[in-house]
């Protein structure tokens, strides 16, 4: 009779421990939660719940609903390492989404080849993610260098001459220093100081009076939007007045209006996402749809520059998933190849980066510059 019970239970807890459960698919979603990256964070994971609302109330995938296994990696690279092992070890999940910061991205991937599991990113733009010979990576967002080249038109036309640059000092601010910097020298420009601060910083005095010092005409920030807030507010303080352009698409630019007030007027971000002119976006009617949804349960309207992020790695997940046939890692990661639609900011079809053989896959979205003009956004005409 143990005997017996005992098989029987072994049977029950494998098929429980399944990515693939009787009633549900689940998808880990590691994301900042807490911490510096908070805000963002917790803008794609809200971003992502209403893409799973939306495919589970059509039937879901496969027959089955969607389940999002949310964890918070603390906006630390360690933690979110040890989250990616927890939602793959613990919680069964076969397929995830993640992980924000391009820091965190980078300490995620290594569990991703040591369990063999596939990973959306949606956010992350160090170069090194699609690059290093990680083959279960999968990126929506544009890494700095395709960011810096859709920019690179734009360069001429708004006369830059001589840049600076203010970065956060990891892979996602030092990656886009370097490889706006190699774009800038490649159209003439000349480039001038990289200053660097750490993601936690409260005081950029030090680095803003070098920047005020310099005879550069434009200053290029890539940063969290809360630290942009304080950048921007001690940059007034200081007097200082140069052309602002902040890159990596994490800019939140309602909320700096907001938060920032008069101090943000004249600044520049590049963005992914349009919802300030839904006509001008890859599909009108999607945008629209998404903003209304985003709406109707009360978000911050200002979350939808990035929560748009989740909206589609969770809607690329669920087209990889259909594709496969199954909620099986080995299946999703080659199905992935084969996903094509259109986001909320582009098609999104993987191509191959990286080494041969080991090759990550990177979609190509929109890239867009806008600027803040008296207290509200707007595209500007180049």
């Amino acid at each position: 009779m143990l005997g017996r019970f005992t098989l029987t239970t072994a049977i029950l807890l494998a098929l429980t421990s399944t990515g693939a459960r009787a009633d549900a698919i689940r998808i880990g979603v590691n994301e900042p939660l807490t911490g510096p990256f908070a805000a963002s964070g917790t803008y794609v994971v809200n971003g992502a719940k209403i893409a799973a609302d939306e495919i589970n109330a059509k039937g879901g995938v496969l027959g089955k609903k969607l389940e999002l296994v949310i964890e918070d990696n603390k906006s630390n690279p360690t933690e979110a390492a040890a989250v990616a092992e927890k939602l793959i070890t613990s919680d069964k999940t076969p397929v995830m989404m993640g992980a924000w910061g391009s820091s965190l991205t980078l300490a995620v991937m290594p569990k991703l080849v040591d369990y063999e599991t596939p990973m959306l990113v949606e956010t992350s733009s160090s170069g090194k993610i699609t690059t290093s010979g990680n083959p279960y990576v999968f990126r929506i967002s544009p890494p700095s260098s395709l960011e810096a080249e859709t920019f690179a038109p734009m360069v001429s036309r708004l006369g830059l001459k001589k840049v600076d640059f203010l970065v956060l000092n990891n892979d996602f601010g030092r990656g886009a220093a370097t490889d706006f910097g190699k774009m800038l020298k490649d159209k003439g420009v000349t480039v001038g100081l990289v200053e660097t601060m750490d993601q936690g910083a409260q005081d950029m005095g030090a680095q803003l009076a070098k920047l005020k010092a310099s005879d550069a005409d434009t200053i290029m920030i890539t940063s969290s939007v809360d630290q942009l807030v304080l950048l921007f507010k001690q940059m007034a303080a200081l007097g200082l007045k140069k052309r602002v352009i902040t890159t990596g698409g994490s800019q939140n630019p309602d909320q700096i209006i907001a938060q920032a007030g008069a101090a943000a007027d004249g600044t520049m971000h590049l963005t992914t996402f349009l919802p300030w002119s839904p006509d001008k976006t890859p599909d009108p009617k999607a945008t629209e749809a998404f903003i209304a949804a985003w709406k109707k349960r009360g978000f911050d309207y200002a979350g939808v520059t990035e929560s748009f992020r989740g909206y589609d790695g969770i809607r690329a997940i669920a087209h990889a998933i259909e594709k496969a046939g199954s909620a099986d890692p080995a299946a999703i990661t080659k199905a992935f190849w084969s996903v094509d639609l259109v986001g909320l900011n582009g098609p999104i079809r993987f191509t191959k980066a990286g080494p041969a053989g080991k090759e990550s896959g990177q979609s190509k979205p929109d890239v867009y510059l806008i600027e803040i003009k008296d207290g509200t956004v707007i595209v500007p005409t180049l």
